[in-house]
């Protein structure tokens, strides 16, 4: 009251005194704000930053910029995902791709820096603060100290012009990487060796204590090592394998011996709500199935030779990805936080490093968002590339399976016999990444036994058109897009085609048990315009031998609502389950 009316006595005298005394308390406020405000959470509870320390060194000018980097567009909402009342997910209303695909994915260019970044509470959030993990965007600072000198002759007037210029530039690296083929090259005979070498040699930490389960798992490994001699088998066709006596007695011992603990931890949907339809079904389905499983599972972690997270990559891109930031730092803070926590909470992840935990990702983006603090885990990884960091012989190539029908996941099972397949090659689709184009300068419209097309008509008449082809086609192309995995390998087999791949670097599904040069042709990149050539001289009959094959693996890459023997389910995981098996080590 005394200040008010010193206020009032300043007013009425005409002095400017009682103007500057204002002016100075208005701006203490604002700073104070500016400084600490934005750090509130809604419970009043201050967020500290991962890098607070070098963001309080920041000067005035700098902390002004770094504030202009909230000014992001985040209106453009992404497709429909409807959350179903038995708990999966289903996403409406959808772009499709030309052969069906869900075509939702921003592939944008991104810049992995280790930039001061913002932390900022996600508005209408269904994560709980108080739940773990707590839900955020992380928002990148463009290169403060590269725009030192800007910022300080010019002020924050050109903050936003700054902003524009860096993401430009960003955008123009990454899509040089992401449009040229890779610096290396690794043959399908170099990743064989490479998968012999680990065998024998497994490069996982040794255990910080001993563990019953690690004695389990190596009498378990001396047992496969020395397997009874299978050649013939009723459920298994032994070409396909690349020792079909060692996975019989695997599996067997996998069905016997083998425990996994599901972290509980997690709130939906990033955790525990699994997609079942479209291109990242693959993780939904694996997801949907392990966490409902009674014979694997078990609710005492001490039991268990394994431990999964279920979290699905595909959501964590829906629900925290910032479109057009060009940033995935957050997804990755968002993970590591996860990791942290289980790694609190329960002593089994400190114990091995996480050798004995393991994941499922589909989406193109789980190996840069597990990086570090989940490198010693098992991964099972749709984008399998051993220049991003997949380890043959610890890591598994999961299959990209494209599900068009959730309830019914086989519908449109099967193709012709190969005496009606009167195509010699098929392939038809959008043009992702540079290969694509390079595939179709040298055969589009080049040769009628060559069926090679850019993107279909959308339309249920050219998906049937598509898939007739499929099953009509001797071999069908597999093509990289953005990057090495794609669903055409899972889906020529799905319709009795031989997969034709063509990705440098790619490690096939099953790579540590199937012998693909039994069911499929692996083309390197550069062959591409020799690819009749080698197509037809393949003989006929190790084509039928070939198509044979095909139709007899085709069992082991298929979704079924109740697990069969043998199924996409159980393959998965028992490739989890084989790689610990040739990991573990003894304290």
């Amino acid at each position: 009251m005394e200040i008010r009316s010193e206020l009032r006595k300043l007013s009425r005298s005409g002095k400017p005194t009682w103007a500057v005394l204002v002016a100075v308390l208005a701006l203490t406020h604002i700073l104070l704000l500016l400084s600490y405000g934005r750090y509130l959470l809604p419970d009043g509870r201050r967020l500290k930053l991962p890098n607070e320390h070098n963001a309080l060194m920041m000067t005035p000018p700098q902390t002004a910029l770094l504030r202009n980097t909230l000014a992001v567009n985040v209106s453009a909402s992404p497709p429909t995902t409807v959350l179903e009342n038995n708990g999966f997910v289903s996403q409406r209303n959808e772009p499709e791709d030309d052969e069906g695909f869900v075509d939702i994915a921003d592939f944008e260019s991104f810049e992995d820096v280790n930039d001061t970044v913002i932390v900022k509470q996600v508005a209408g959030s269904n994560v709980s603060d108080s739940h773990f993990p707590s839900q955020k965007i992380v928002m990148q600072n463009v290169s403060l100290q590269s725009q030192k000198s800007s910022v300080l002759s010019g002020g924050s007037s050109i903050a936003a012009p700054v902003l524009e210029n860096s993401t430009t530039k960003v955008s123009k690296k990454k899509k040089m990487r992401c449009d040229l083929p890779p610096k290396t090259v690794t043959t399908i005979d170099e990743m064989n060796r490479t998968l012999t070498r680990h065998r024998r040699s497994s490069r996982a930490m040794r255990p910080r204590w001993s563990s019953r389960r690690d004695e389990e798992i190596l009498a378990a490994r001396r047992e496969i090592e020395n397997a009874p001699l299978v050649t013939i088998d009723r459920e298994l066709y032994p070409p396909i394998f690349r020792n079909v006596s060692m996975f019989k007695r695997s599996y067997e011992l996998m069905e016997r011996l083998l425990k996994v603990y599901v972290y509980k931890e997690g709130n939906r949907p990033i955790f525990h709500t699994p997609i079942l339809k479209g291109l990242y079904a693959s993780e939904g389905w694996f997801m949907k199935l392990m966490e409902g499983n009674n014979r694997y599972t078990v609710k005492d972690p001490r039991r268990a030779h394994l431990y999964y997270m279920p979290f699905s990559a595909r959501m964590l891109e829906y629900k925290l990805y910032v479109r057009n930031s060009h940033n995935r730092t957050n997804l990755r803070q968002f993970l590591k936080e996860y990791t942290e926590h289980i790694s609190s909470k329960y002593p089994f992840f400190n114990r091995t490093g996480g050798a004995d935990h393991f994941l499922v990702a589909c989406h193109d983006w789980a190996p840069y968002e597990t990086r570090h603090h989940m490198e010693h885990c098992i991964k099972a990884l749709c984008n399998a590339d051993v220049t991003a960091g997949f380890k043959i012989g610890r890591d598994i190539s999961l299959p990209e399976t494209y599900v068009r029908a959730a309830k019914n996941p086989l519908r449109d099972l099967g193709g012709k016999p190969p005496s009606q397949r009167r195509i010699l090659a098929f392939y038809a689709g959008s043009m992702h990444g540079y290969l694509r184009t390079i595939l179709l300068q040298h055969w589009k419209d080049k040769d009628p036994e060559m069926r090679i097309y850019g993107r279909m008509p959308l339309g249920v008449a050219s998906k049937m058109n598509y898939i007739d082809q499929m099953k009509s086609s001797r071999y069908c192309l597999c093509p990289k897009g953005y990057e090495v995995n794609s669903p055409r390998v899972v889906e020529s087999i799905f319709y009795e085609c031989v997969p034709v791949i063509i990705s440098d670097n790619f490690v096939p599904p099953f790579f540590e048990v199937l012998d693909w040069s039994a069911f499929s042709v692996i083309v390197a990149e550069k062959d591409i315009p020799m690819l009749k050539e080698i197509l037809m001289s393949i003989p006929e009959e190790k084509y039928v031998k070939m198509q044979m094959a095909v139709r007899k693996a085709q069992r082991h890459f298929l979704w079924h609502a109740k697990p069969e023997r043998y199924d996409l389910f159980h393959m998965v995981l028992h490739s989890i389950w084989y790689n610990r098996v040739f990991q573990v080590k003894r304290r």
